[in-house]
């Protein structure tokens, strides 16, 4: 049984990010609020409860690794990486500049606790594949847990990734989607209908398990009961909100890269600490 001082701590983390994603976007300079923010409780919960990982040795051999195939999400994975020690804190006010070490995409060369450079949308699941393969034939009981956006389903590669990891039964393999509804220009299902999601995945042999993707008790048991799957690549379809904890970017596809107004920063900066305060 999940004890509510564990839930309350993660719920916690996840406002941090949360303030950490609106610190990195600033006024005035473009950023990728809506999907970063979406996905924040699902970085939470991997690198905060279930990861096993080594912030002092990002290259630990017997590591989970992480992979965020929507590389624009990266500041959510970046905010996680801060709070853990893997980055100063400093770093947050370079990001997109040449003299910082956060890109606008994930960058394995200039980032500590990065495993891979996504942002090329489709191509995150194929890595984190052919990963869980090399873990499985060097005897390694690591996991590889893949962030895919929900927009990003409508790229080939990523059905020959869920065709291959189904085939080969990669069950040290989770891919999560985070299922907000909405693209950069607007619905998904006005822009290319990828639904229904789960048959798809069933059908290429993986276990399925829909959830709230912003229920930290939600998203902890089902990941603990994932590992329990055995002889079959396994996916969490998360339903989320794009822009979640931003009450003026909540649902709406203009903020999926955009830049904020003095206004709305002070807005949302209050709505947060206000939150924050809750556990003072």
């Amino acid at each position: 049984m999940l004890s509510n001082d564990l839930i309350e701590r993660i719920e916690r983390t996840a406002l941090k990010l949360r303030l950490d994603i609106l610190e990195m976007v600033g006024v005035g300079k473009a950023g990728h609020l809506g999907g970063s923010s979406s996905c924040a409780d699902i970085v939470a919960a991997l690198y905060f409860y279930k990861m096993k990982i080594d912030p002092e040795n990002p290259h630990y051999e017997d590591r989970d690794r992480f992979l965020l195939s929507k590389g624009h999400g990266a500041l959510a994975q970046y905010a996680a990486l801060v709070e853990l020690g893997y980055i100063p804190r400093d770093e947050m006010k370079k990001v997109k500049t040449l003299d910082g070490i956060l890109q606008g995409h994930p960058d394995m060369t200039k980032t500590p606790g990065i495993e891979a450079n996504t942002g090329s949308l489709g191509q995150g699941l194929s890595i984190a594949t052919g990963m869980a393969l090399g873990l499985r034939l060097d005897g390694k009981d690591s996991r590889v847990y893949v962030i895919v956006g929900d927009g990003e389903l409508s790229e080939g590669q990523i059905w020959e990734a869920a065709m291959c990891a189904g085939y080969y039964k990669l069950d040290n393999l989770v891919a999560i989607i985070d299922n907000n509804g909405l693209q950069a220009t607007g619905p998904i299902k006005e822009r290319f209908n990828i639904y229904p999601i789960a048959p798809k995945w069933e059908s290429f042999g993986w276990h399925v398990r829909e959830i709230d993707g912003h229920n930290i008790r939600e998203i902890i048991e089902t990941l603990d009961e994932l590992d329990n799957v055995r002889g079959k690549p396994k996916v969490m379809i998360a339903r989320t909100v794009k822009g979640k904890g931003f009450s003026f970017a909540e649902n709406d596809p203009a903020f999926h890269n955009i830049a904020l107004t003095e206004e709305q920063y002070i807005q949302a900066k209050r709505e947060l600490e206000s939150r924050m305060a809750r556990w003072s």
